[in-house]
């Protein structure tokens, strides 16, 4: 198989490849990112000279780019994405650009060039869940995003189902929880965590520390990826989730426990607005027809996580650098 990966330089896209290309070695990987400050080539420098690996630097809103790539291949799998609700909040515009227009030029190359396309979206789509119950989100959810960061990725969920329904195009969706694990750029919650306590910082957290969410370690979520291109439904979606759900102050006691540290150093601040109260996902649908559970619990997730970061601090460094804007 010829895979164009979208976003193959950031968290789950770089996780991704490196998963592809040790479960299928002689299939080929074309890496297309804007390389954007969450785009790091240093995720990827264990395959950079792989025979069947390569990189081109662009933008997924330029069909002039996009097109001769997307003719090259079979697959396209689409990672590249404005992720952080937090930047969204204070400037849409970018979010709107790449997620929804970018994903409408991949589309269109698609079509053109009959290539597979699989989506890769995220449960914010489907709003809040209250704090209190066993309400899951599951494919049938109505969607009610509440922030510019999950409007722009439900506006991109309905133009990739509109290429379904009216052209044909063979195409899968996926809507993934709150992934962790390796390579994790230091903005989002567990990263930014780790990164705080290694210096004996203090680890903000919104509010009262109760939003929940349903984790998800990375290698799960790159497994049920696999199991959707291989054997995934043109025009499905799957709902994919790590069955565990943590309050975020849960887990900074866990972090604050694995390194040893204390908890005077979880700090509260002001929430954000319109922060989503909890996510949780059934996954039953693709357990039952694709046969994928996740395997890592949250707590060998974390400890994996942190032990993983303790042996890539250049790394880290350098993305605590690129988050001040020196370099």
């Amino acid at each position: 198989m010829k895979l164009l990966v979208t976003g193959g330089a950031g968290f789950i896209g770089s996780n991704f490849i490196h998963y592809w290309l040790q479960q299928y070695p002689n299939d080929s990987i074309i890496n297309f990112d804007k390389l954007t400050y969450a785009g790091n080539l240093e995720n990827l420098q264990a395959v950079e000279n792989h025979p069947n690996y390569r990189f081109v630097q662009g933008d997924i809103c330029d069909a002039t780019v996009v097109n001769p790539l997307v003719h090259e291949v079979d697959q396209i799998v689409h990672f590249a994405a404005e992720s952080h609700v937090d930047r969204s909040i204070a400037e849409p515009s970018p979010f709107i650009r790449t997620n929804v227009l970018g994903t409408q030029v991949l589309l269109q190359a698609a079509l053109e060039f009959e290539t597979r396309f699989h989506h890769v979206s995220t449960d914010e789509v489907f709003g809040s869940l209250p704090l209190t119950g066993q309400a899951t989100f599951n494919e049938t959810t109505p969607y009610q995003p509440r922030s510019p960061y999950s409007a722009s990725k439900a506006g991109a969920d309905h133009i990739v189902r509109a290429y379904w329904h009216t052209y044909g195009l063979p195409v899968t969706i996926s809507n993934c929880s709150n992934n962790y694990g390796p390579w994790h750029f230091p903005e989002k919650m567990i990263p930014l965590a780790i990164t705080q306590l290694l210096n004996d910082q203090p680890i903000p957290i919104y509010g009262d520390g109760r939003h929940v969410r349903d984790w998800l370690y990375v290698e799960d979520h790159c497994r049920a990826l696999d199991a959707i291109i291989q054997a995934g439904h043109s025009g499905e979606t799957y709902c994919i989730g790590g069955g565990e759900q943590w309050s975020n102050v849960t887990v900074a006691r866990e972090l604050i426990h694995l390194l040893h540290k204390d908890e005077s150093l979880i700090t509260f601040v002001a929430d954000r607005p319109g922060h989503d109260e909890r996510y949780a996902m059934d996954y039953s649908k693709i357990q039952r027809q694709l046969g994928w559970t996740p395997r890592v619990t949250v707590t060998n997730g974390l400890a994996q996580t942190v032990q993983w970061f303790q042996q890539h601090r250049q790394w880290l460094d350098h993305c605590v650098q690129k988050t001040h804007g020196t370099q």
